[in-house]
């Protein structure tokens, strides 16, 4: 597994150091918070839907087993960094920039 995260990120490095090949932004999205991108319009157990990929036509999928939980699953809401939050909490935002909260 080290092995494929190792070269998914050099596969990501080189298509955003040549102009025109960059993978869109939905894509890196994805992939930034250890997402997978599948074909299908559900994601396949252990998998939860936390976006689209490729121009929003395939389904970004995250594991559930991993320690990559989203912040709804793990009880919170997603706000944007100007909120202030009274408790927060691990876990993923769709929004890279946001933060999970249980508290506002």
């Amino acid at each position: 597994m080290k092995f494929f995260s190792c070269l998914m990120a050099l596969l990501l490095f080189l298509l955003q150091a040549v102009p025109g090949l960059s993978l869109p932004e939905d894509t890196l999205r994805c992939v930034g918070y250890h997402g997978f991108c599948f074909h299908s319009k559900s994601c396949p157990g252990p998998f939860v839907t936390f976006g689209t990929c490729s121009r929003r036509r395939k389904m970004c999928c995250i594991d559930t087993t991993s320690n990559f939980h989203t912040c709804q699953a793990e009880g919170g809401h997603c706000v944007p960094p100007e909120i202030k939050c009274l408790q927060q909490q691990v876990g993923l935002c769709p929004h890279r920039k946001w933060k999970c909260c249980t508290e506002l």
